[in-house]
Order: C-alpha cells, then structure tokens, then sequence
C-alpha cells in the first residue's frame, strides 16, 4: 500500500502522525516528514495507516494505486 503526502496541503496538524506513529513521522517543524513525496505502508499497518490519513483535516495523505504492466502473454 502507497501513499501520497501533498505538500502544499499539510499544514502540520499532526493527526496523521499522532494517530498512526510508526506509519507516519513528524519533522523538525511539526509537518509531516514525507510532505511532497511517497511511502510505503508496511505490511500490517494499513489500519492505521488509513486512520492517519482520514484524520487529516486537509486530505492531504492520499494512497495510490499500484498498477501492474500487463504481459504480453495477457
């Protein structure tokens, strides 16, 4: 499971990190530390991981789908 972190929508709240630590960190100043770039949710913290992201009053965690590369062979 991926997730998107927009960093010009974090405003340092920190719900997602106080909800779900160990999924999502804090930095120096209060945002999240991933703002402007993606993640990887480890196996087994996806629970958590949508529970930081729903409690972002900005929405500004977003998952991304992975898609695979379809074969040739179809």
């Amino acid at each position: 499971m991926r997730y998107s972190i927009d960093g010009d929508l974090c405003t340092g709240h920190g719900r997602c990190y106080s909800l779900a630590p160990g999924v999502f960190e804090a930095d120096d100043d209060g945002f999240n530390a991933e703002r402007g770039s993606e993640g990887e949710v480890e196996p087994g913290r996806e629970d958590a991981a949508v529970l930081g992201a729903e409690s972002c009053p900005e929405q500004a965690i977003r998952f991304v789908r992975v898609t695979r590369p379809v074969s040739a062979d179809g």
